[in-house]
């Protein structure tokens, strides 16, 4: 139903994964039943914790990076983005700060989402809000 609402393809994750394990692209909802149980297997093994999540895949998407402090007065700021959309398997090779993606406008509505969510949970510490951007900068929440 999740994969029906927000539109194929999606992409089963793992929970407490990483690194591409338990990971399964799918396009219509016959190959979602053909690779759910696959994906838990494999995220069990891989991590043990089978526990799967769906989000919207995005074909060439931007992986884009908020970093973020908060501290414990209720204070959070965002010190600016770095793009990481270079990646070998899953995992970033390449920093880039500021990403070229973005146009002023978009990181300043972004920074401004980042730092209201920040502090609607209380963050503390230093740490990433990630996003995933689509070419024509419509941009979606990454775990």
């Amino acid at each position: 139903r999740i994969a029906e609402d927000i539109g194929f393809p999606v992409i089963i994750k793992a929970v407490a994964g990483g690194g591409g394990r338990g990971m399964r692209i799918v396009r219509n909802a016959a190959e979602l039943v053909v690779n759910y149980q696959p994906a838990r297997y494999e995220a069990g093994q891989a991590f043990t914790d089978s526990n799967v999540y769906i989000e919207k895949y995005l074909d060439s998407p931007r992986h884009i990076e908020f970093q973020v402090l908060g501290d414990t007065h209720g204070n959070v700021i965002h010190l600016g983005e770095r793009e990481c959309s270079i990646q070998r398997r899953h995992q970033k090779l390449i920093e880039e700060s500021p990403s070229p993606l973005l146009t002023p406008e978009v990181r300043e509505k972004v920074g401004a989402l980042v730092v209201k969510a920040c502090k609607a949970i209380g963050y503390l510490g230093a740490g990433t809000i990630e996003f995933l951007f689509d070419n024509n900068r419509n941009f979606y929440f990454s775990k």
